[in-house]
């Protein structure tokens, strides 16, 4: 490649704003957006002491790209709707997304503010996902060309003010693409690994940080398949439902994490008996803001499981709550992951899983 992207470029330049990391992915966004015509600025949010490194790289690839970048402070809010939440969902005995309650919350709805503040009538970031304006005016997310890459799962909360000015370039790229063209026009993030671990905990250890924080979660012992008592457990904040490794029990066969009981007890299975047919939902949330019609989807039940086949029945009418029936049982539906529904690849709702049975 020779850094031109081949991209018919517009006769008025749209002021748009990218939300940028400094990694590869936000960072092409901006290569594409520049070379389609779009008068670019970026800006990254420093959402805890943890993201310097990020502001510092977001910096570099803002300066290689010649773009400029603004530094939004989100400490605040990130703790109250983010890091707050997802502590006590822990020391509950769940499994909570983070990135599912902040892209809404607290990243998306600052940087629409911030692209207000500078005139910017759009938003784009490195998420690989489409956004399309279906029949009936609403705006929708849709599955990117990549189906490895597919992020809609962790964007389905977002409203129709955000999706109607969310721009999504790498929707219609593959991961590999999107590094050659960073390693043509030689940026510095070109390599960069990708991050797998939440980003505000970049060593993974979430127990820890959790009672560093000050919180005690529940304590209790594990029971075995049949009832029977297999000793104390770590602490409610160390396990996740289908969990098998790290366990520290000695059972002389594989065991699965089942339930985590409101009474901090743990509920264990052998393989095979992790599997659930029917959840209850709530806060359920659609991208019209329309109540969910009962009815066959596919849907995910974690962001890398594959889309399966189910049956939605909505509870009160106004309840934001729900129940999902699958024909096949799927494995280890954690309380506190979303559900998230889809119809030919367009999100039409998720809601936060209560319960699995």
């Amino acid at each position: 490649m020779d850094g031109s992207l081949g991209f018919n470029t517009f006769e008025k330049q749209d002021k748009i704003l990218v939300g940028m990391s400094g990694g590869v992915d936000s960072s092409v966004t901006v290569r594409i957006l520049q070379e389609q015509g779009f008068s670019v600025q970026g800006a990254v949010i420093r959402f805890s002491d943890a993201h310097d490194g990020a502001v510092e790289q977001a910096q570099a690839a803002a300066k290689a790209l010649c773009v400029p970048l603004h530094i939004i402070d989100a400490k605040e809010d990130f703790e109250r709707e983010v890091v707050v939440p997802f502590c006590e969902s822990y020391c509950d005995g769940r499994t909570p997304n983070p990135c599912i309650v902040c892209n809404p919350l607290v990243k998306f709805r600052l940087l629409a503010r911030k692209a207000d503040e500078l005139g910017c009538s759009f938003l784009a970031t490195g998420h690989y996902a489409r956004v399309e304006q279906c029949p009936d005016g609403f705006y929708r997310l849709c599955a990117p060309e990549s189906a490895a890459r597919d992020q809609t799962y962790m964007l389905y909360r977002l409203p129709q003010d955000i999706l109607a000015r969310l721009v999504l370039p790498l929707g219609e790229f593959e991961k590999e693409d999107v590094r050659e063209i960073a390693r043509d026009i030689e940026l510095p993030c070109a390599g960069a690994p990708d991050s797998m671990e939440i980003c505000f905990i970049p060593d993974g250890d979430y127990a820890g940080f959790i009672r560093q924080r000050g919180y005690t979660p529940k304590a209790g012992r594990f029971l075995g398949p049949r009832g029977e008592d297999l000793g104390p457990h770590a602490g409610v904040d160390h396990y996740t439902v289908g969990q098998r490794k790290g366990l520290g029990i000695a059972a002389g066969r594989p065991l699965f994490v089942k339930a985590i009981l409101p009474d901090g007890n743990i509920q264990l299975a052998e393989s095979g008996e992790e599997y659930s047919s029917r959840l209850t939902l709530s806060d359920i949330a659609t991208p019209d803001g329309k109540p969910l019609p009962d009815g066959e989807y596919r849907v995910k039940v974690r962001s890398a499981a594959q889309a399966v086949k189910c049956r939605f029945a909505g509870g009160m009418p106004g309840s934001g709550r729900g129940v999902v029936t699958f024909p096949e049982p799927v494995r280890a539906p954690a309380p506190g992951q979303s559900a998230v529904f889809y119809r030919g690849g367009i999100v039409l709702g998720g809601g936060f899983i209560e319960t699995a049975e």
